[in-house]
């Protein structure tokens, strides 16, 4: 075996991934008052100050935080506005300091990848050129020189983040960090000072509140009727402005739920948890409420149960999604499906083109009759640093494309409601060897195969169980001979399935010359009088048979 060569990774087996628990529908609140928008602007400004001075403290306290420091805080909160809205202010702290925390491991990862492999380069002399999987030196030495000026300043923000995480101090901007960077240029956010300070005050508000489950609707703070009437618990600096009992605010806007609206519906006639959540939505100068709620967790179906009719293995890429059906028995069935979406444009627009493509994947995937979806469990997580691919902006810009963790959150999410298993499987080699093995064979006049197409059949075949390589096609039925000799079609564990099947004097197919039968060597096997034949005993009669 040649030294140099690389091995290959060892490929982890496909599994199901379990049903999300969470449900979050959303509608809007139509023909506010201007009272009604006066008292939401109110309370969102009051709770968003005492929730960013709330975060403040947690950040700061590092690890020298406790059950009597978390007491303490609420308490303060609790002066200011209403016990409930405290405990949801605080919760809100700590999740945010959560997602912050693994943000900060996540940038630590980052730039000790890009650490790494700039050594390496720097390392290597200039103009090396890189192997397989690891890139060469660098072509010149003025970009050798701005490298390693590089490498000392990931090094010092890695000494950063380092220190950060040893204290356990994390840095959150209230707001979005996008969009206190947009008052620096406004010009190229098209923006107007007067714009910019309505968003920025607006992301800062605080109108959410968790449900309990026991309590009147399943939530005392914002409440929700079943006929839709919405009511706010005021804190108490604001409960001169309520119009209704016990400090409420009754807006006059009434909620109808045309998503989930009888699961909803049914979760406050029982009285269960519901959390809501008011957003105002500036450039559209309209107002949201947002309901959610916990499902309980449901086993999953076994591996075997979502093989068991076929399943559709799926390629996800920067601009579609490739798929294809297969039987159980791994066998390709029709012609390849591809789902388009483009990712340019802002935000809400990359979001609702996911969600088209992933909705016209799930209406096929339904007609088809499989139970199951296979995907890669993709990450690139290594992959994405600049330093490992330098000049090869386009490469790094697809890899980056490639819609990864809003693949995962959506998919499970609605293949659950299309009542389909998710089938994730390691992505190696599944694009190289599916092109290998059945991009050719499936290519015809009237079927345009792409490598893409042809992962698709991998990623399948290897949720099913099966092997991504193709079995060889036996010889033409009237050339025995001339074709070879029919090859192995052993089961997948059979030792040498794969190869050529020996001849009786042991000599390989190939072996024999050009314009000769593989048998011709074989004086027994041929058809001669007193000599066995390959399928038996044959001899000369000595008259012909007659009736």
């Amino acid at each position: 075996m040649n030294e140099h060569k690389k091995p290959f990774r060892p490929v982890r087996d496909p599994f199901v991934v379990q049903d999300a628990t969470g449900v979050a529908i959303r509608d809007r609140l139509k023909d506010l008052t201007p009272q009604d928008d006066k008292v939401l602007r109110l309370v969102g400004t009051h709770l968003g100050s005492l929730a960013a001075t709330d975060l403040a403290l947690y950040s700061r306290a590092g690890f020298e935080r406790t059950n009597q420091t978390w007491a303490t805080r609420k308490q303060d909160v609790t002066a200011q506005s209403s016990s409930r809205w405290a405990g949801a202010v605080t919760k809100g702290t700590h999740d945010q300091y959560a997602l912050a925390r693994r943000g900060q491991f996540a940038y630590r990862d980052k730039l000790t990848d890009g650490i790494r492999m700039l050594g390496h380069r720097l390392s290597l002399p200039i103009g090396e050129k890189g192997t397989k999987g690891r890139p060469g030196g660098y072509r010149s030495q003025a970009e050798w020189f701005r490298k390693s000026r590089r490498l000392h300043i990931l090094k010092a923000r890695l000494a950063a983040v380092q220190e950060d995480i040893a204290t356990g101090r994390v840095h959150v901007v209230r707001g979005g960090k996008r969009l206190a960077n947009n008052r620096h240029n406004l010009a190229a956010a098209e923006l107007t000072k007067t714009g910019w300070r309505e968003r920025w005050e607006a992301a800062r508000w605080f109108l959410s509140a968790d449900g309990e489950s026991g309590k009147r609707f399943g939530n005392e703070t914002i409440r929700v009727a079943p006929d839709g009437e919405v009511s706010i618990k005021l804190p108490k600096p604001l409960q001169h402005l309520a119009n209704s009992p016990r400090g409420r605010y009754v807006l006059t806007s009434r909620i109808a739920f045309q998503h989930r609206g009888q699961e909803w519906a049914d979760r406050i006639a029982h009285n269960r948890a519901v959390a809501y959540e008011i957003h105002y939505d500036v450039a559209k100068d309209r107002w949201y409420l947002t309901a959610s709620w916990k499902r309980p967790v449901v086993q999953a179906i076994g591996l075997d149960a979502a093989r068991a009719g076929g399943l559709i293995g799926v390629d996800t890429n920067a601009d579609h999604f490739a798929a294809y059906r297969l039987d159980a028995h791994g066998n390709p069935v029709g012609d390849p499906q591809r789902f388009w979406y483009d990712l340019t444009g802002n935000a809400d627009h990359r979001d609702a083109q996911l969600r088209h493509a992933l909705s016209q994947l799930l209406r096929w995937a339904t007609r088809t009759g499989v139970t199951a979806i296979a995907v890669e469990d993709l990450d690139f997580s290594d992959g994405k640093t600049r330093e490992r691919f330098g000049r090869k902006k386009r490469f790094r810009q697809l890899i980056h494309g490639i819609p990864t963790s809003k693949v995962k959150a959506r998919l499970v999410n609605m293949a659950a409601e299309h009542g389909l298993a998710l089938v994730a499987v390691d992505p190696a080699y599944t694009s190289k060897w599916g092109a290998e093995h059945w991009k050719t064979p499936l290519t015809s006049s009237k079927r345009a195969m792409t490598r893409h197409d042809a992962a698709g059949i991998a990623i399948g075949r290897r949720a099913l169980g099966h092997p991504i390589r193709r079995r060889t096609k036996p010889p033409r039925h009237h050339q025995s001979d001339g074709g070879g000799h029919r090859t192995f079609q052993a089961d997948r564990g059979t030792r040498g399935r794969e190869e050529l099947r020996r001849t009786r004097n042991g000599t390989s197919p190939q072996r024999v010359a050009t314009g000769r039968a593989v048998t011709a060597g074989n004086q027994r096997a041929q058809h001669r009088s007193g000599h066995a034949a390959e399928h038996g005993f044959w001899q000369q009669d000595s008259l012909p048979l007659s009736f």
